[in-house]
């Protein structure tokens, strides 16, 4: 009779991990626009009842004995039932949600539905006494799992604007490491003192950035001001789409696609151009490449101008985002300028070294 009700019991788990790893498939494609869009609050909800359906089965295991079988099953089934309705309430809420917002939820959801799945096999390997040695699966640590995943799903933005404009930040965030870095960077020191830490060679990788010759040292602060400008720009830009909070309408699916693909575009041209800041970074220490440079330059300057376009498109720009993209592109101008000045003098030196060495 024991061995029925394991059998059952697993058997039972099996058939119902299957179907909430079916309904999590939805996530794999966008919702419809023209499906009913569930309210977030309706979602939170669901999610507050899926954490104490956990605590519920924490429970059973108090007593310190192997609850009954059949009351495992119950209590199973009920936690099967409020996590396959958690994730249809889940999925109904991205309607009109854009891949970055869509994404964050996947995201989160996928970790709730990881936890439930080890508490719940968990319950089951204990009762049946299948676990490893030394592995017994501690149902309050479980449980707790399914806690921290259904609190953290509380911080995912429940709009597109939040969410773009968290990605942005965190695009401002990386720029101003690379600032950080451009102003610790350090000139070589005098040859008398070069000369008298040759043996110190096992520290030449901690002294990275601290051999930069006078003109080195003037470009890596032209890059510099140069992420000091760009960083400005991503601050105007997150408070302008922060802005907009009132043109994102949750109840117009149909209108608002064109909105969220401006916002998800906006969010592409930062992640663009905080890449071209890393590689240009990465080019100032020595030996620099002016010419990956110029190039990044260039990518940032196509940017700039297809961030502004956009803004423009949603009639939500303001004096301080305009005034912050003039400044940075002659900024991009002043080094165009000088990079194209270094390159001719470099030209010109190598076309010297030609001809001496002939």
């Amino acid at each position: 009779m024991g061995k029925t009700k394991k059998e059952d019991l697993n058997q039972f788990l099996i058939a119902h991990l299957n179907t909430i790893y079916d309904t999590l498939q939805l996530f794999d494609r966008t919702a419809s626009p023209t499906e009913e869009k569930v309210n977030w609050n309706d979602v939170l909800q669901m999610s507050d009842h899926l954490s104490k359906q956990a605590t519920i089965v924490g429970m059973l295991w108090n007593g310190g004995e192997a609850p009954k079988a059949e009351s495992l099953k119950e209590t199973m089934e009920s936690y099967f039932n409020a996590l396959q309705g958690f994730l249809l309430c889940c999925h109904g809420s991205t309607v009109g949600a854009g891949p970055t917002l869509s994404s964050l939820i996947h995201v989160s959801v996928k970790k709730i539905v990881d936890s439930s799945f080890r508490l719940l096999q968990g319950s089951v390997s204990l009762y049946e006494g299948s676990y490893e040695k030394d592995k017994k699966p501690s149902i309050p640590q479980l449980s707790g799992a399914v806690w921290e995943a259904c609190s953290s799903f509380k911080k995912v933005p429940a709009t597109n604007i939040t969410a773009i404009g968290r990605a942005i930040t965190q695009v401002a965030v990386s720029m101003k490491d690379v600032l950080r870095e451009m102003k610790e960077v350090k000139p070589a020191p005098p040859e008398e003192e070069a000369s008298g830490d040759n043996n110190n060679s096992d520290e030449d990788d901690d002294d990275l950035g601290n051999d930069l010759s006078p003109d080195e040292m003037e470009v890596a602060q032209l890059v510099a001001e140069l992420v000091s400008e760009t960083i400005i720009v991503i601050k105007e830009l997150i408070r302008v789409i922060t802005g907009m909070i009132k043109l994102e309408n949750p109840k117009d699916n149909n209108n608002s696609g064109g909105f969220v693909e401006s916002l998800e575009k906006l969010l592409k041209l930062c992640k663009g151009t905080g890449d071209q800041i890393d590689e240009i970074g990465a080019c100032v220490y020595p030996p620099q490449e002016i010419v990956k440079m110029k190039h990044a330059l260039k990518i940032i300057k196509g940017n700039l101008g297809e961030v502004e376009a956009e803004v423009e498109g949603l009639k939500s720009s303001s004096e301080a985002f305009a005034g912050a993209c003039g400044k940075l592109r002659n900024w991009i101008r002043r080094m165009e300028a000088e990079f194209e000045w270094r390159c001719e003098d470099e030209v010109v030196a190598e076309m010297q070294n030609v001809t001496l060495g002939s």
